[in-house]
């Protein structure tokens, strides 16, 4: 009976061997995952540091953006006659086209075009915001 009583106890006594394993190996997973993020913490301000030291410069805007073209005169019914630089024109193609209600409903990317806009954009009829910059810049020069 002596026997018994052993075979029953080791047999109990086996999967709770099983369960510190796992629990080491899971401690170890922990611990090399946080060693990870506290290096990553502590190298982040290191190099924020240097950019701080510098002293900070503002940003210039490219003088090509800036420089004043003159319109075509299909572009002018729109725009104006004066010359302007390429954001402004395109900014007051925006406003003729919200003041006028010109973006698709549905796709608000695309600009459907009316008589002027339609002579601008070389005939179609609807035009996706993105070509908006290529076709203005055709007009400017």
């Amino acid at each position: 009976m002596a026997k018994k009583a052993t075979k029953k106890a080791t047999k109990k006594a086996a999967p709770k061997k099983a369960t510190k394993k796992v629990a080491k190996t899971t401690k170890k997973v922990v611990l090399k995952a946080t060693k990870k993020a506290t290096t990553a913490k502590t190298a982040a301000p290191k190099a924020t540091a240097k950019k701080a030291a510098t002293p900070a410069a503002k940003r210039k805007p490219n003088a090509a953006f800036m420089k004043a073209l003159t319109p075509s005169k299909i572009l002018a019914e729109i725009v104006g006659e004066k010359a302007l630089p390429r954001t402004e024109a395109i900014k007051r193609i925006w406003d003729y086209i919200k003041r006028n209600a010109l973006q698709n409903p549905l796709n608000r990317r695309n600009i459907k075009a009316d008589s002027k806009l339609k002579d601008l954009f070389g005939g179609k009829g609807e035009v996706s915001m993105f070509e908006l910059a290529t076709i203005v810049g055709k007009h400017l020069s």
